[in-house]
């Protein structure tokens, strides 16, 4: 069930988020999520859109540098909610631009439709393998 286009809008929403990640743009992420979404990530749990984007703020510290590459996004639809799956590369650098960490990351994605359009209600991220021990925290 479902059509492109909505495909389309839910990948777009995993893809968007990464941008806000490597941004620091977390206050544009609340556009991305409906009110009660929850995350749950190496960095911690967060219930509600204002403890989610508290959350990536505290583990995107602006003293370092992600780039989250999102590639695989595979959706699947209902008639009003979907889910999806995505591999992240995800690289810690220091501001210099020194990798500290990389990662390889399984995203797992909730959405429902609302009024706005596609929002994401859920994000679960499960580290698979990294390059080294570190306290940095995860996507």
């Amino acid at each position: 069930m479902g059509t492109t286009d909505d495909r389309r809008d839910v990948e777009d929403l995993v893809q968007r988020l990464a941008a806000c990640l490597d941004d620091g743009r977390f206050d544009d992420m609340r556009s991305l999520f409906t009110a009660d979404a929850t995350a749950s990530t190496p960095g911690g749990t967060a219930e509600g859109r204002d403890a989610l984007v508290a959350q990536a703020a505290r583990n995107h510290t602006p003293d370092k540098a992600t780039q989250h590459l999102i590639a695989g996004v595979l959706v699947e639809l209902a008639e009003h909610t979907a889910t999806a799956r995505a591999n992240a590369l995800v690289t810690f650098a220091d501001r210099d631009g020194r990798p500290q960490l990389m990662m390889g990351e399984v995203y797992r994605f909730s959405a429902r439709r609302t009024d706005e359009g596609w929002r994401l209600t859920s994000v679960q991220t499960v580290p698979t393998w990294r390059t080294q021990e570190t306290t940095a925290p995860a996507a």
